[in-house]
């Protein structure tokens, strides 16, 4: 009942402005005694394991900081298996399968259309598919599941729904409406699609490939670069700047998922495979 009060009362906000204010109210270096309660407050009440930080708490000057912090070495060794597809992020997997009719689900009875969503045409029609959920105390980096080339990438402004469960059951097409930025890698195993979707409070993205802040009032860009980045498995490839949802596509017969839908997932870890 909560949830959905929350999902309603946001359908009648400027989403995207409000983020934008809370972003920057989480970049905003508070006194230090106040950002050390704040933080405090945030690993306790959300159970953060601060025995992987690269650094101490003390050394994160805002909220933002620490959200995107990153682990020590070590922290998220990668699968040595080498048909491993790993995991890019530490998230729930909250649906996985086949494409089937240019749709995946969303949650409960809500689908979403791929097209839409990718922007356009795509390789994907009854290839394997990946949603994973971030939730806020997870770390927030996202890494490539495999090895490859960043052949083009598509940054599509949007709306700024919540992207929790209640919000999933309710919005319509909620992936395929919300800003996001998708990656397209040319692999191993033919093309692969790694959709990172924002979300309200989450609207801000970035990416070590190019000079891109999601949410900022740019425009929709669609680049295939003359020289295309490559990154190796495990990777990072972009950073979410609170929490959200990444989406994964391969190409038909290529690869596999394995994991159960539901469980937690770390980077770097097995989540499938390649077949054949």
């Amino acid at each position: 009942m909560r949830d959905a009060l929350i999902v309603s009362v946001l359908s009648l906000i400027p989403r995207n402005h409000v983020t934008r204010v809370l972003g920057w109210c989480a970049r905003w270096r508070l006194p230090a005694f106040l950002e050390r309660w704040l933080l405090a407050w945030f690993i306790r009440h959300y159970r953060v394991n601060t025995d992987e930080l690269e650094m101490p708490v003390s050394a994160y000057p805002s909220l933002e900081a620490f959200f995107t912090r990153r682990l020590k070495d070590g922290a998220r060794p990668l699968c040595p298996d080498k048909d491993a597809v790993v995991s890019p992020a530490d998230a729930v997997l909250v649906a996985a399968g086949r494409v089937c009719r240019d749709r995946i689900p969303q949650s409960g009875s809500q689908m979403v259309d791929v097209r839409r969503l990718l922007g356009g045409d795509h390789p994907f029609e009854g290839g394997a598919y990946a949603v994973l959920y971030l939730s806020p105390p997870d770390y927030h980096r996202v890494h490539s599941p495999v090895a490859g080339a960043v052949a083009r990438w598509h940054y599509v402004p949007g709306t700024l729904f919540p992207v929790f469960r209640a919000s999933a059951e309710r919005v319509e097409n909620l992936f395929a409406r919300n800003e996001r930025l998708v990656t397209w890698l040319d692999t191993a195993v033919g093309r692969v699609a790694l959709v990172m979707v924002g979300a309200f409070g989450v609207g801000r993205i970035t990416t070590p490939y190019m000079n891109l802040v999601t949410n900022t009032g740019g425009r929709e860009t669609d680049v295939e670069p003359d020289k295309p980045p490559t990154f190796d498995k495990g990777a990072e490839i972009g950073c979410f700047h609170l929490g959200s949802t990444v989406i994964l596509f391969f190409e038909p017969d290529k690869v596999q998922i394995e994991t159960a839908v539901g469980k937690k997932v770390k980077v770097n870890a097995r989540i499938g495979g390649v077949v054949g």
